[in-house]
């Protein structure tokens, strides 16, 4: 009798449990999204491309998936983690979104992620790419969906310069934690290898004037610079490096934000020939990268950042988790176990992706060089891959974590 009676209790328990579930599913209730984005602030062009790129997709599979409507509330973080967190707050709390999705600048994605630690709320980050989110401090329900860490793709372009023959660099990044890691995964690799950082100069956000630093690095005559420059600064300081007349100097590599269409667009010859390392090459021969490319081009008139490819690409890996489980996305630990198992094939990723078990892709990492297309516009095309990068490089990923955080007073540097 006690068997039975806790059998009828226990049925009953996961009824209850189930029941928002069967009510969302019976009233055709839409699988809600809320999407944060910086359409205001020192980053609203990338913040718009990172809706476009989003609504891009939903739109070509007609705003369905998992067998329910697909509705996406946009809401302005203004490039600021105060509003960041208010916005997040008002889409979960007021609006009732299953989910977020998004961000861009490093302050308020962690505002965010912090939020959701508390609540559970799944956060998707297709470029928020702190690394610690995903290593030493990550959250079970925050999860690097077509994104990437911070260090992981600077690793190769060390690897890379290695191999061609450069063996003293200085590096020039902007003073904040994403310039930090991506230098830091550079220079750990790079001196591991044998090469010798020379210096490295640390320069605040919105240096309207590189003049200072450029006479610096040419009387130190490296073999080459790693430039980590995001926004208007990545523009600024090629054009400069270029009318310094360094450009056909010294060797420079920069960090795939640097390069992105959000800056070469604008540019001209002083960008050609710079090359970077990203898990997004515009310009690559592959049949889904270059639907993705030519319909995005179709859609807003020019070629995609990588706040509509990687936001694009989100969007298809959340697709595909929806039809996993049948649209029951209420089910947060059901629906989250889809999303970390998605094998994502036939996308602009590349190769088939999937997640490492601390919910961040693994996939190949091109290096990239600037050239022109045929009908005049500069774009990204591969000169080399790297299979299969993750994260964590080559190294053990517990023995890694245990190194500090990449930052101004440890890059890793091995000491001669």
């Amino acid at each position: 009798m006690r068997r039975r009676a806790f059998l009828k209790t226990a049925g009953t328990g996961l009824l209850a449990l189930s029941s928002p579930v069967r009510r969302a599913l019976a009233a055709g209730e839409p699988i809600r999204i809320g999407l944060l984005s910086p359409l205001t602030g020192v980053i609203a062009a990338g913040g718009r491309e990172l809706v476009d790129g989003f609504n891009l997709y939903w739109d070509q599979v007609g705003r369905k998936a998992g067998g329910r409507e697909i509705e996406v509330v946009v809401e302005d973080d203004a490039s600021n983690p105060n509003t960041a967190l208010q916005k997040a707050r008002r889409l979960v709390e007021q609006r009732n979104v299953h989910m977020l999705v998004g961000d861009i600048l490093a302050n308020t994605g962690l505002a965010v992620a912090e939020y959701v630690k508390g609540n559970g709320v799944p956060y998707f980050i297709p470029v928020i790419a702190a690394d610690d989110l995903t290593q030493r401090k990550r959250i079970p329900n925050v999860v690097r969906i077509a994104g990437y860490s911070a260090s992981q793709s600077t690793r190769p372009l060390a690897d890379y310069a290695l191999k061609n023959g450069v063996r003293k660099v200085v590096t020039v990044s902007q003073d904040y934690t994403f310039g930090h890691e991506q230098c830091g995964g550079f220079c750990q690799v790079f001196t591991e290898g044998g090469g010798a950082v020379l210096q490295q100069i640390w320069h605040p956000l919105n240096t309207p004037d590189f003049s200072p630093y450029l006479p610096q690095i040419q009387s130190l005559n490296p073999d080459a610079v790693f430039a980590m420059e995001t926004g208007a600064d990545g523009s600024r300081f090629i054009q400069q490096w270029a009318n310094f007349g360094l450009k056909d100097k010294i060797r420079l590599f920069t960090s795939m934000n640097a390069t992105d269409q959000s800056i070469i667009r604008t540019l001209g010859p002083e960008a050609e020939g710079v090359l970077s390392a990203g898990h997004f090459c515009e310009g690559r021969d592959d049949a889904a990268n270059k639907k993705f490319v030519a319909d995005y081009e179709k859609a807003f008139g020019k070629l995609p950042s990588i706040y509509a490819f990687s936001h694009y690409s989100g969007a298809m890996w959340l697709a595909q988790a929806f039809d996993a489980i049948g649209g029951k996305v209420e089910d947060r630990p059901r629906f989250l176990e889809a999303v970390r198992k998605i094998k994502l094939s036939a996308s602009p990723l590349g190769r088939e992706v999937s997640l490492d078990k601390y919910g961040n892709p693994v996939y190949d990492i091109y290096i990239r060089k600037v050239t022109r297309r045929a009908d005049g516009k500069l774009w990204n095309v591969p000169v080399e891959v790297y299979q299969g990068v993750s994260q964590f490089w080559k190294y053990d990923p517990e023995q890694y974590m245990k190194q500090p955080p990449y930052s101004r007073e440890f890059q890793g540097i091995k000491k001669a």
